[in-house]
């Protein structure tokens, strides 16, 4: 039998706060669009930003998919240029992110010196 892979519980829980990012930067839509003189193409950007997470969020099994998400949360902390609220947002979820990916490195860590609990025989 073989061991379960470590990695995949945090791929779940990265492609959750992905889709979770994904709905509060859609919400936030009603933000800019009251925002003085919003109109056209900061409300399509802020929606295509909100599709592309949601999108990315099956993404995290290839090797381009965290990079690829650590480049929708720099376009999420630039909405600071369209919006204060959408740019704290991203300040938010930036520190979610830095959480994750810090959890990724223990995991990692912990894997290359053999500290993970080996699978229970039955």
């Amino acid at each position: 039998m073989t061991a379960p892979d470590p990695f995949k519980g945090l791929r779940g829980v990265m492609a959750g706060t992905m889709v979770l990012e994904a709905i509060v930067v859609g919400l936030s839509l009603f933000v800019v669009s009251r925002a003085e003189g919003t109109h056209g193409w900061p409300l399509a950007a802020v929606g295509v930003l909100a599709v592309l997470m949601v999108l990315s969020s099956g993404c995290f099994r290839f090797s381009w998919g965290l990079p690829f998400a650590l480049g929708l949360q720099v376009l999420t902390l630039l909405g600071f240029f369209l919006s204060i609220p959408l740019g704290i947002t991203g300040v938010l979820f930036s520190l979610v992110w830095a959480y994750l990916l810090w959890l990724r490195k223990d995991v990692t860590q912990r894997l290359a010196e053999g500290r993970l609990p080996s699978q229970q025989q039955d």
